[in-house]
C-alpha cells in the first residue's frame, strides 16, 4: 500500500469486501452504503473498460478497480473530491485508475466515444426548485443536489461513453422511478434490472438501482429480489455484512 499525506480533517477508512483504503472527510465528503451497493451491482468483466461519473471521492470507482485489469477513469467535478480520490489511488497502488477534475458533460473530453464498456455513477438525487433546503455546505450540497448536473445529462453522457450494448449502472431514489427509467430510454440506455433496497423488510424502499443497455431492446425489464439492510435484530443482513466487512 502506498503512502500519502492526509488532511486535518480527513481519516483513512477500510472497506473490506473490497480490500480498499480510502481517505474519507465528513466535513467534505464520505461515501455511503448506496456507493457500495452500486458497485456491487455493477456487472464489470475482467477486461471491462469502466468510468464512473460524479466520482466524488472515488469511493465506486475504487471498489470496482480490482475487478477489472483494464482503465477505471474517475470523472469529478470538485477540485477537494478529485485530489482525495487521486490520493486514494495511491494508497492502494492502483496502476488502473486515472483521476480527472471534470464536469461529467465534458467526458467525452477524456475518454473517447463509443469506446466503454461500463459506465457507473452514483449522482445528485435531489431536484432544486424554490422550496429546496441545500447543505449550506457547498461539498455536500453539490453532491446530493442537481446544482451542477441532473440525471438527463448523466444519461446522455453514460450512452455517448459506452460502446454499442454497454451497460449503465446508476442508483437513485425510488420516488423519481418514473422519470429515472423514462430518462434512461430517451438517452437510448434501455433499462433491463432494477432492484429496491429496503432499510428493514416492513419499511418501503428508500433506494433503487438499476442498469441500462446502450441500443438495449426495450421490452425485457427484470425486478430484481429486494435487498433488505438490517434485519429486526437491527444489525446488518448477511448480504451486506458480506459486502462491508468481506
Amino acid at each position: 500500500m502506498g503512502e500519502v499525506a492526509l488532511e486535518p480533517d480527513e481519516r483513512v477508512d477500510e472497506l473490506k469486501g473490497a480490500g480498499i483504503r480510502i481517505i474519507q472527510s465528513p466535513q467534505v465528503f464520505a461515501f455511503s452504503l448506496d456507493a457500495v451497493l452500486l458497485a456491487d451491482f455493477a456487472m464489470i468483466k475482467k477486461t471491462s473498460r469502466v468510468v464512473d461519473l460524479a466520482a466524488g471521492n472515488g469511493a465506486v470507482g475504487l471498489f470496482v478497480a480490482r475487478k477489472t485489469t483494464n482503465q477505471v477513469t474517475l470523472i469529478e467535478l470538485q477540485a477537494r473530491l478529485a485530489d482525495m480520490a487521486q490520493r486514494s489511488v495511491r494508497l492502494n497502488d492502483l496502476t488502473n485508475v486515472d483521476v480527472h477534475q471534470q464536469d461529467l458533460k465534458d467526458a467525452t473530453q477524456i475518454v473517447s466515444k463509443d469506446s466503454v464498456d461500463v459506465v457507473t455513477c452514483n449522482p445528485p438525487y435531489f431536484k432544486v426548485t424554490d422550496q429546496s433546503l441545500t447543505n449550506p455546505n457547498d461539498h455536500l450540497a453539490l453532491a446530493r443536489h442537481e446544482l451542477t448536473t441532473n440525471f438527463q445529462t448523466v444519461c446522455q453522457t453514460a450512452a455517448s461513453l459506452l460502446k454499442y450494448q454497454g451497460k449503465a449502472f446508476f442508483v437513485h431514489r425510488p420516488e423519481r422511478l418514473e422519470e429515472l427509467l423514462s430518462t434512461m430510454a430517451a438517452a437510448d440506455l434501455a433499462p433491463k434490472r432494477v432492484r429496491f433496497i429496503h432499510p428493514k423488510a416492513d419499511r418501503e424502499a428508500n433506494m433503487v438501482l438499476l442498469e441500462g443497455i446502450r441500443s438495449g431492446k426495450p421490452a425485457g425489464m427484470r425486478i430484481l429480489p429486494p435487498l433488505v439492510v438490517y434485519g429486526s435484530d437491527g444489525r446488518y443482513g448477511e448480504e451486506v455484512q458480506h459486502l462491508l466487512y468481506g
